[in-house]
C-alpha cells in the first residue's frame, strides 16, 4: 500500500472515492486489526496514510516528528513517510473548522457540548477553544475526570447553544440511535455530528425536527482529506475542490441506498 486509511472497522468509509478526486494516486482502504497495529506501524509499507478509530492516539510513539497542531491535539489523522520517518499532523482540526464557517457556525462565548472524548474530539475541543468558545463540556456515559454524565447534562446545561456528537454512536451499520435525547435542550442553535454515514443520523434527525441546524460529518470528512492529500503530495489544492467533491459523495451514497433497497 503506498497511500490509504487505517483504522479498526472501515465498512462505512467513503474515503477512497474522495482522495481519488482529490489527487491522481490508488487510496486503499485497509482495516487493521488491534493484534497488527505494532506490526503494521513498525513496518512502515506507506508512502502516506490517514488514521482513523481507534489508533488516531495509539499511533504517536511511533512517530518521529509531530507538526506542533497535533502536538497541540494529542492525536494524529495523517501520517507521511520520508525516507523512513514519520511526520504526524491532525487534518480534522481545520476541517472541523471548515464546517464550522460553511455553516455559519459561530462558537464565541456559546456553552457547547460535545459528545465522546476519543481521538476525533480532541481536535473539536483544540477548535472550539481556539475560536472562543464560552462554556465547553464533554459528555460521556460513564463518570470520568473531566466529563459530565448524559443525566448531567440534562439536568444542568439543557442551556447548551450546540453539541457536537463525536462519538460512533449510530453510524453505520448501527443506525436508528442517538447518543442523546435532546428533549431538555431548548436554547439549541445548533448540532453537529461528525458522523457522515447516514447523511441523517438519528441524532441529526432529532435536531431538525427541533427547527435546528443540523450538519453532518461529510463537508468535515472531504475537507480535512484535501488538507491531508497537501501533506501527502507536498501539492497545493484550492478549498473550492471540496463542495464538488461532497456533492458527489452524497449522490454516491444516495445510489447505494437506492441499490439497496430495490
Amino acid at each position: 500500500m503506498e497511500y490509504g486509511l487505517i483504522g479498526e472497522k472501515l465498512g462505512h468509509s467513503y474515503s477512497k472515492q474522495i482522495h481519488e478526486l482529490l489527487a491522481d494516486y490508488a487510496y486503499e482502504i485497509h482495516p487493521v486489526a488491534k493484534d497488527d497495529f505494532d506490526s503494521f506501524m513498525k513496518k512502515r509499507e506507506f508512502k502516506a496514510i490517514n488514521v482513523t478509530i481507534p489508533y488516531k492516539q495509539d499511533v504517536i510513539p511511533y512517530l518521529g516528528e509531530l507538526d506542533q497542531s497535533a502536538k497541540t491535539i494529542g492525536a494524529v489523522n495523517t501520517i507521511v513517510n520520508r525516507d523512513g520517518i514519520l511526520y504526524g499532523y491532525n487534518t480534522d482540526y481545520i476541517g472541523f473548522v471548515y464546517t464550522l464557517k460553511k455553516f455559519k457556525i459561530d462558537v464565541s462565548n456559546k456553552k457547547v457540548l460535545v459528545l465522546g472524548n476519543g481521538g476525533a474530539s480532541k481536535a473539536v475541543l483544540a477548535a472550539l477553544r481556539d475560536l472562543n468558545a464560552g462554556t465547553i463540556l464533554i459528555v460521556k456515559y460513564k463518570e470520568e475526570k473531566g466529563t459530565i454524565t448524559y443525566e448531567e447534562a440534562a439536568a444542568n446545561h439543557s442551556d447548551a447553544q450546540i453539541i457536537i456528537n463525536t462519538s460512533p454512536v449510530g453510524m453505520y451499520p448501527n443506525t436508528g440511535v442517538s447518543p442523546i435525547d435532546l428533549a431538555p435542550y431548548s436554547s439549541l442553535e445548533a448540532a453537529v455530528d461528525l458522523i457522515y454515514n447516514p447523511l441523517e443520523t438519528k441524532f441529526l434527525a432529532d435536531a431538525a425536527k427541533k427547527g435546528v441546524l443540523a450538519v453532518n460529518g461529510l463537508p468535515m470528512l472531504v475537507a480535512q482529506a484535501k488538507y491531508a492529500s497537501e501533506f501527502f503530495t507536498s501539492t497545493s489544492i484550492t478549498d473550492d475542490t471540496i463542495e464538488p467533491i461532497c456533492k458527489k459523495i452524497e449522490q454516491m451514497m444516495k445510489d447505494n441506498i437506492d441499490t439497496h433497497t430495490k
